[in-house]
């Protein structure tokens, strides 16, 4: 079971790293872009404090949270743009302060949320752990568009684990979003950690495989590198596809990041 103590300690680290990149920014560098077509760092940011936002209506008023849906689908498929432009324009000072008190507020709610309870979401509904792990997905993917901007390299951490089983879990997720029918059978998954140790997923005997770094992995499970472009190994069809289409995240199929982007 996992444990939503050490998830949030995680979520909180990960936004820290973040916020000591950002916070150190002239105004100037907020309208750098990103690798995400349209976005600055700023919009980075907005997104993630948008995120939140909801995330915290989900874990505090679940009654009102049909009320976020109708109004996702009125709006269409660029809702989460919308969202996130209406706090882009913000001054960095009001604007890391807005994530700031956002992501707090979201961290003591999710861990006050009785074990059991399911927290409606766009997608299937989801335990405050799930919730939790799908904000570290997200605070590190876009993180990473944070780092790739400024030309930084970010130290892979112990945390990426959380992303990594995220990353596995959804591999049927990614299936469906493409309207493709999901393996029957089970792959086995075997990445290297950042301390050297292996992260397994999957029973030992499938006959289909990826190894590889947990680094790369998350990379190509986020959206923020082409397979092409790491040293994943897919033994197996049905593994390469997966690669092809792997998603940890919800919403229309992404158009990630092409080949040959960061070589």
């Amino acid at each position: 079971m996992a444990d939503l103590g050490a998830i949030l300690g995680d979520l909180a680290a990960e936004t820290q790293t973040i916020d000591e990149v950002v916070a150190g920014l002239p105004a100037a560098d907020w309208a750098r872009a990103t690798p995400a077509p349209g976005w600055t760092i700023a919009h980075q940011i907005a997104h993630l404090a948008w995120t939140d936002e909801k995330s915290l209506i989900a874990a505090t008023r679940p009654d009102d949270f049909p009320a976020e849906v109708e109004k996702a689908l009125a709006v269409g498929a660029d809702f989460v743009d919308r969202g996130t432009e209406e706090s882009a324009g913000k001054p960095p000072d009001e604007l890391l302060a807005h994530w700031r008190a956002g992501r707090t507020a979201l961290a003591e709610a999710l861990a006050a949320v009785p074990d059991g309870q399911k927290l409606p979401w766009y997608g299937p509904p989801m335990s405050a752990a799930s919730m939790a792990t799908a904000r570290m997905m997200e605070t590190w993917a876009h993180g990473q568009d944070v780092f790739d901007a400024l030309g930084l390299v970010r130290e892979p951490t112990a945390r990426l684990w959380n992303i990594a089983r995220f990353g596995v879990r959804t591999r049927d997720f990614a299936f469906k979003l493409h309207s493709l029918a999901p393996p029957t059978e089970e792959f086995r998954v075997e990445l290297t950690a950042p301390d050297g140790t292996t992260w397994a997923f999957g029973p030992e005997d499938a006959e289909e495989r990826l190894t590889g770094s947990a680094l790369d992995f998350c990379l190509v499970v986020t959206q923020r590198r082409h397979p092409g472009d790491t040293a994943l190994v897919a033994d197996g069809d049905g593994v390469r596809e997966w690669l092809g289409i792997a998603q940890a995240f919800a919403g229309p199929p992404g158009e990630g990041r092409k080949p040959g982007q960061f070589a």
